[in-house]
Parts: structure tokens; sequence; C-alpha cells
């Protein structure tokens, strides 16, 4: 279903009086601060849920002063703090509550924030073997096992990635229909083809001499990854002949 523009059906207005805006007008506002915004970048987030622009009756987007500020600010906690846009939503819905929230690293404002951990799960940037086991519910020779067939890889220090776990719960649940981890193998490769190619597309931004180019290669990567994962698995669906969940 269509919205109405919040000051009323057809009013082209927001409630504090000021008019609404194209997503044209919305690039313009934002292109100063933002110079790689574009429109493709705002339609994406709004896909995300992290703005929620109304439409005209004929469908076409209009903004208001407060989504132009929330846009800025998902942009800056990209920018300048290098977060994924789960843990942006999270803070953005936190503030919303009222809630006093912390960022982590440098700030550019007053906003802070860090959202809850899943339960049972470390989120520290490395943890250790036995919390791997525990954390995914599975015994050594289980792990050593996908540690053979490269679905996980420690550390050069013994320890795992964080992410580990994510993997070892989806591996372990695979398996409870009958997929062994050399079947899981091809998934792996398809996943390393697929970061191949975002990487070519964000190691220039790496390479740059400018700070901010560089600290926005890591946002670049994260919405690539996001709409990697969009894509594959709308792909995957299609090919099974399943509908959207």
């Amino acid at each position: 279903m269509l919205r109405t523009p919040k000051g009323g059906a057809g009013s082209g207005t927001a409630r504090t009086g000021e008019p609404l805006l194209s997503i044209g007008a919305v690039l313009a506002r934002l292109r100063d601060e933002f110079p790689g915004i574009s429109i493709s970048k705002i339609r994406f987030l709004e896909a995300e849920g992290l703005v929620e622009p109304d439409r005209t009756p004929s469908g076409y987007r209009k903004f208001s002063p407060g989504d132009v500020e929330r846009l800025a600010r998902v942009l800056r906690m990209q920018r300048d703090h290098y977060l994924p846009l789960k843990v942006i939503r999270e803070q953005l819905d936190a503030l919303g509550r009222g809630e006093h929230v912390q960022l982590p690293g440098p700030q550019r404002g007053p906003l802070s924030a860090v959202p809850e951990a899943e339960p049972g799960v470390p989120t520290a940037a490395r943890i250790g073997r036995d919390e791997l086991l525990a954390a995914a519910g599975v015994g050594e020779s289980l792990l050593d096992e996908w540690e053979s067939y490269g679905l996980i890889t420690p550390l050069p220090d013994g320890g795992y990635d964080a992410g580990a776990v994510t993997v070892a719960r989806l591996v372990s649940d695979l398996g409870r229909f009958g997929l062994e981890p050399r079947h899981l193998r091809v998934m792996k490769a398809a996943a390393e083809r697929e970061a191949g190619l975002v990487e070519q597309v964000v190691s220039p931004l790496r390479r740059h001499r400018n700070p901010q180019t560089r600290a926005h290669a890591e946002a670049t990567t994260q919405e690539l990854a996001a709409l990697s994962t969009r894509l594959h698995a709308a792909l995957f669906r299609t090919a099974l002949g399943v509908g959207p969940d």
C-alpha cells in the first residue's frame, strides 16, 4: 500500500510545514558531506529499512527533513565508525526509544551506541577454541573435521574470528539434514569467488591516499556484501523453485 505524505493526503509538506523532498533533492543535500552518495545508495538504505520515505499516490518517494537527517546519521555511522547496517538499525531503534547509546571509536557528534549481543555468541574480534566449541555446541572431533574441509579456519595464534560461531552453527544445522562437510565445500568456494568480486571493487578505495576514501571502503564493503547476499539468496531460491520468505 502506498503511503501519502505525513502532512496529509497530497499535501506535499511535512508536519513541520517544510516541503517534502524528492530523492534527487535529498541527494543534492547530502552530497556536500557525502560525495560518494548516489540514488541507488539511498534506495538500498530504504530497502534495508533504515529510512522510510513517504510515497505519493503515483509512487514517487518524498522525504521529510527528519528522513534526510536520519539518512545523514546512517551515513556518518558507516563512514566514521565502520558499522554494519544491522548494528546501525539497532542503534537507531534504541535512539528512537530515547535510550542513550555508545558508539565505538571516534565520534563527530553526541551519538553513542553498542547493541546487545546475541545470547551465547561471543562478540570479541577473536575467540578461543573452547569458546567456539561451547557457542556452537559441538565436540572437538567435529570441529577438526570442519577445519579439514576449510569450512572454519583458525587464526595463526590458534584462536578464531568471532564469525566462526555463525559458520559453525550453520554447518551443524545443515548436518542434521545429511549435508556433510565435503558437500559444503562448494558453498565455501562460491563465497570465496563472490568475495573476490567485492575485493576488486573496494581494493582501489583501500589503497587511496585520502583517509576518508579509505574509511569509505569499509562502508562500501558492507553494502556490497549485503547486496551480494540478497542476490545469492534470491537466485538460490529461484533455482529451487521456492518463493521469497
